[in-house]
């Protein structure tokens, strides 16, 4: 455990008791658990307390635990040059929780928060623009939850005849392979297409 990053993380838990609900650190990282509706409250302080000093926004990115009661994280990456150090604030939310946008503290929050909105559907309140940035216009659901379908539902692509792109439901060259995730080496329930004469020689043999 590094000394200077529990320090870090106790000054900051006694400094903001009502936003921070845990500090854990794992692999030599700081992570904050902070209660949703502190969440700029929390921001603003890591960026402008001078034993902070997180200027730098790295990255806001979601994360998806669909057996969860609170189902996603919002993960906030920071980055203080003058500490040459690094923390990461997260925000546990349900599909239907506005998270306050990051947008007034870190300008660099806008891209990353419509990013979050559109791969996982979580909502930030008071966002600027909160609309979808990388998926198409009218695109169904939310591509990297864990129960979207690893086909999507729809499909884009240029068609010759109309000179125009079209959308239409997506249709799959060939039908599903079963996999049984059963290892070889450690053997299986079934026979393997070919070994069958070896199983016939081993009763012979035997």
């Amino acid at each position: 455990m590094d000394q200077g990053l529990q320090e870090l993380g106790e000054f900051i838990q006694a400094s903001m008791p009502d936003a921070v609900l845990e500090v854990i650190q794992e692999h030599n990282e700081l992570i904050l658990i902070c209660a949703p509706d502190q969440t700029v409250p929390l921001l603003t302080f890591l960026r402008d307390d001078s034993n902070c000093l997180f200027k730098i926004l790295s990255d806001i990115c979601g994360v998806d635990y669909p057996e969860r009661e609170k189902r996603f994280d919002v993960v906030y990456n920071l980055l203080s040059v003058r500490h040459n150090q690094r923390i990461r604030v997260k925000v546990r939310c349900d599909e239907d929780d506005l998270v306050p946008s990051a947008t007034a503290v870190y300008s660099a929050a806008s891209w990353f928060e419509r990013e979050a909105y559109d791969l996982y559907g979580i909502l930030f309140s008071d966002h600027p623009d909160m609309r979808r940035l990388l998926t198409d216009y009218g695109f169904d659901g939310h591509p990297l939850r864990k129960d979207f379908p690893l086909t999507g539902h729809v499909q884009v692509r240029y068609d010759e005849a109309q000179k125009r792109v079209v959308q239409e439901p997506v249709k799959l060259a060939q039908a599903f392979r079963s996999f049984d995730f059963m290892s070889p080496w450690e053997g299986t329930e079934y026979v393997f297409p070919g070994d069958e004469k070896a199983e016939q020689e081993a009763e012979k043999d035997g």
